[in-house]
């Protein structure tokens, strides 16, 4: 247990966070007490702000491969900050003001530990440098992530010391810096008897196994990246509506198509389904290009826009099921959803089938906010932080050691 020298307890922390599907902002203003096993936190208020309809665009291209020049670039990271601020004021209207802002901002780019391409100096001792002093490696030692909207911005605008960047730290000693939210889950919604599987569906869908609280419990937790959550089907939608919708609400759209299960069993032969964690994916994967290949698989089929979103929210639903029955040792006893995708009625219901006697339910059953559970996560994260706590889980994120996670910018 680590000694809390830094703050009082409760304590006031806001959580700020935008997912792979470029929704919008979610907020969190939460009061905090404990530490790690005596964990707890009360939602005082939860909000979403979208983004300004031309920010949003702008993100989506720049996730897309857009090339912007380095003075876009920091223009776009300003404005992300500035609306990540203004979400924060606005969450702490009517309340006490929060002591911390922990925010995740708004990933653009994340790339997996092994994979790209980096540059090694040869053994040459020349004083200039040339291009043949170079040799090229198509494995990296390090993974990537890119999150804009930084910390020292918001710290300033807000007037509120503000702890970003979490993914940095994990990544710079071997791990994914993805998942990160499996240690919070651990205290929030481990069992004393139950194996449980948080499962979080945003753009993309990731997965936290949590055994009973015994014995050596958090050595065995398990996570990683199960693939697409919602980032296939929102992008199918817009393409299939002609831009007139953005998401598919309660999956009705789907729920009256009939899936292809040929082709879903085609698409769970990608390389990614069976690597074995831990392991991280992102929209440079499931994204715009893997959609379209998508779609060009289906006209051997004839489908119709609804059998297509069928069938896309039907490799969602088995790309989970299939990491369970592949990557655990033990099925879980129950399977807790959060994040947007759990509103998608007809993507429960296929899981559910799929996950045959385990009850799917939502983490709103035991207590946390469904909605911003990812939210409530990087606020207890930015706790832990100010506090000296380790904030990774190395079973979930493959890195060697337990590590601080985030950079601290005092107002």
């Amino acid at each position: 247990m680590h000694e809390n020298k830094k703050a009082a307890i409760p304590t006031r922390v806001i959580g700020l966070i935008s997912g792979t599907s470029v929704d919008g902002i979610d907020a969190a203003l939460v009061e905090i007490y404990g530490q790690e096993l005596d964990l707890k936190i009360e939602l005082v208020a939860g909000e979403t702000y979208p983004y300004p309809a031309e920010l949003r665009e702008k993100i989506l291209a720049l996730c897309a491969g857009a090339s912007v020049s380095m003075a876009e670039l920091a223009l776009i990271d300003d404005a992300i900050a500035f609306t990540f601020a203004q979400a924060a004021q606005n969450i702490q209207q009517s309340h006490q003001p929060a002591h911390l802002i922990g925010s995740h901002g708004q990933t653009v780019y994340h790339r997996p530990v092994g994979e790209g391409i980096i540059y090694k100096k040869n053994t040459s001792h020349s004083p200039l440098c040339t291009d043949k002093d170079y040799r090229v490696s198509t494995h990296s030692p390090l993974g990537y992530s890119l999150q804009l909207g930084r910390g020292a911005l918001i710290a300033h605008l807000t007037g509120t010391t503000t702890v970003s960047n979490f993914r940095a730290a994990d990544i710079a000693i071997g791990g994914h810096g993805a998942p990160l939210v499996p240690r919070v889950d651990a205290y929030l919604l481990s069992h004393p008897h139950q194996g449980r599987c948080i499962q979080n569906i945003g753009g993309i869908g990731n997965v936290a196994y949590i055994p009973p609280r015994q014995g050596d419990w958090l050595s065995k937790i398990r996570a990683w990246d199960t693939g697409p959550g919602n980032s296939l089907l929102d992008l199918a939608v817009q393409h299939l509506s002609d831009g007139a919708k953005t998401y598919d609400e309660d999956g009705n759209w789907a729920a009256s198509g009939t899936p292809c299960y040929p082709l879903v069993d085609q698409w769970l032969s990608q390389d990614y389904f069976h690597l074995p964690p831990p392991k991280s994916t992102g929209r440079e994967l499931f994204g715009v290009t893997y959609l379209e290949q998508c779609l060009k698989d289906t006209q051997a089929y004839q489908l119709n826009p609804a059998d297509i979103l069928a069938t896309l929210t039907e490799l969602t639903a088995a790309s989970i099921a299939h990491s369970y029955h592949t990557f655990l040792s033990e099925m879980p006893q129950k399977v807790l959803l959060c994040g947007g995708g759990s509103h998608n009625l007809y993507l429960k219901q296929r899981l559910q089938l799929l996950l045959a006697s385990i009850p799917v339910l939502t983490t709103d059953k035991v207590g946390l906010n469904a909605d911003f559970k990812e939210a409530i996560a990087f606020a207890v994260l930015a706790y832990w932080r100010y506090l000296g706590i380790p904030g990774n889980l190395p079973t979930a994120t493959g890195a060697p050691t337990e590590v601080l996670l985030g950079e601290i910018h005092q107002c």
